[in-house]
């Protein structure tokens, strides 16, 4: 999650930085391809991670008597390493895509004369881009989808432990997990509902062809 976040985060600024300081250089091919690429694809893992640890923070910590929970709680353990791996695999069919769509456009909105403002001549918002947001969309709902479940999940189960344990003085240990736990599940939620809003947005204004609405939106997220 780390590593993910650490390279989204170098692929974003390397994106506003040529495209402010070196914009020619994003003409030539497959520098922009290769750079809308990487970029969606460790957004993607950032959001899967991040959505694979508040699972597992809630199946580890969460306590429950139903007899799938318990089932999930001792195959958790097994069932981590999988899950990144799907999670990097629906990835990486982002990053294809994110490719194949940025090449597209490029190819139909670079004029010969390379005039004008790098934003108005190569990323023309139009319907190349609505199979992109299909599937970001679609990713970043399910995984949302998991940070509000365990979110809920752990608030519960924390609600309950804390009914029965009103009575004990001593500091409890189940109790203190709970807390940290819902301290990142909960930030993990604001960051997913602001990348979320975020991406509806950008959807509606790309429709209507405000691109610097969509340009202030990628710039705030």
């Amino acid at each position: 999650l780390g590593c993910s976040r650490f390279w989204y985060l170098c692929f974003s600024w390397m994106d506003v930085f040529l495209s402010i300081i070196f914009s020619y250089c994003l003409l030539v091919h497959p520098i922009f391809q290769l750079l809308q690429g990487s970029y969606s694809f460790f957004n993607c893992s950032n959001l899967w991670g991040s959505a694979c640890l508040c699972s597992f923070y809630c199946i580890k910590i969460a306590n429950f008597r139903n007899r799938f929970f318990i089932y999930l709680k001792v195959k958790i353990d097994r069932m981590v390493p999988w899950l990144l791996l799907g999670s990097e695999i629906l990835a990486l069919a982002l990053c294809i895509v994110t490719y194949d769509v940025m090449e597209n456009v490029q190819r139909n909105n670079i004029t010969s004369t390379f005039q004008g403002n790098f934003w108005e001549v190569t990323v023309r918002k139009d319907k190349q881009h609505f199979p992109l947001y299909f599937l970001a969309g679609f990713e970043y709902a399910v995984s949302f989808t998991a940070v509000i479940f365990s979110a809920v999940f752990l608030l519960f189960s924390l609600w309950r432990h804390k009914r029965m344990m009103q009575t004990n003085s001593m500091k409890d240990l189940s109790m203190e997990a709970h807390i940290r736990a819902m301290k990142s599940v909960l930030s993990f939620l604001v960051m997913y509902s602001i990348n979320f809003v975020c991406l509806i947005l950008t959807i509606i204004y790309t429709t209507k062809k405000e691109n610097i609405m969509t340009l202030l939106l990628y710039t705030y997220l």
